[in-house]
């Protein structure tokens, strides 16, 4: 980026830098009213009005009212606590071998979910679903029985519902999908949508999330772990170096 100089007010530049750096310090929605040549045009008039006002606050001697004084010590006072806490979490980092520990210790936080993968044909009543059942068992195929019988919009995708995790679907239907063997059919199961014939076509054992995958996740929590342990400490430790007293 350029720091091409857009105005001078009184002597004092205001630069492309100047602008963007005052966008920045925008909230997002915000932003979004001041885009494009015309919204920074716009941007740049609220800078050059504040500098109108900086140039008459010199003038007129400002800095040196007790008002002003009282105000900048505390800004003083607040930016010096912020930016000593500012120090101290910074300080803190975190190592590979405590995200391998952490890892290690806490394995159970990152066990994944026993999934199966199951087609079903939905009709009204058992019968309906044990004709449907004797026909696949002849030879219609599971697929082309579910689009031509299922009531379910699955139908369009040959009873196909995907893959899916305990606490899905209604426990009736979960209960079997999730016991019975790979690729056979169910008998008919009664829900609270009808009745189904299920075939299990896939399943995904529970598994932990290998290391790189949860690293910048235990990364994350470790840093503020540490961070809030840093501050408690040093809030300890200063304790016993300043005298307190309430009131």
């Amino acid at each position: 980026m350029s720091n091409k100089v857009l105005a001078k007010v009184n002597g004092r530049e205001i630069t492309e830098m100047d602008l963007q750096a005052f966008f920045q310090t925008l909230g997002p929605q915000v932003q979004g009213q001041f885009q494009g040549e015309q919204g920074m045009g716009r941007l740049l008039d609220e800078l050059i009005y504040q500098e109108l006002f900086y140039a008459e606050a010199v003038d007129s001697d400002l800095e040196s009212t007790e008002a002003f004084q009282m105000e900048l010590s505390r800004m003083k006072e607040s930016l010096l606590k912020q930016f000593n806490i500012k120090n101290l979490v910074e300080s803190v980092s975190v190592q590979p071998d405590e995200i391998e520990q952490f890892y290690s210790d806490n394995m159970h936080y990152f066990q994944g979910q026993e999934s199966v993968q199951a087609s079903h044909i939905l009709v009204d009543t058992e019968e309906q679903a044990k004709e449907i059942f004797d026909e696949i068992q002849k030879g219609l195929t599971f697929s082309d029985a579910a689009t031509k019988y299922s009531k379910c919009p699955s139908s369009q995708q040959g009873g196909d519902l995907g893959m899916f995790s305990r606490g899905q679907m209604v426990p009736e239907f979960e209960e079997v999908a999730f016991n019975m063997d790979l690729n056979a059919i169910s008998n008919p199961v009664q829900t609270q949508f009808g009745y189904h014939l299920i075939m299990k076509t896939d399943e995904q054992n529970a598994s932990v999330q290998p290391l790189e995958a949860v690293s910048g996740q235990i990364s994350h929590q470790l840093t503020i772990q540490k961070q809030n342990s840093a501050y408690l400490a040093k809030v300890e430790a200063l304790k016993t170096k300043y005298a307190i007293e309430k009131f």
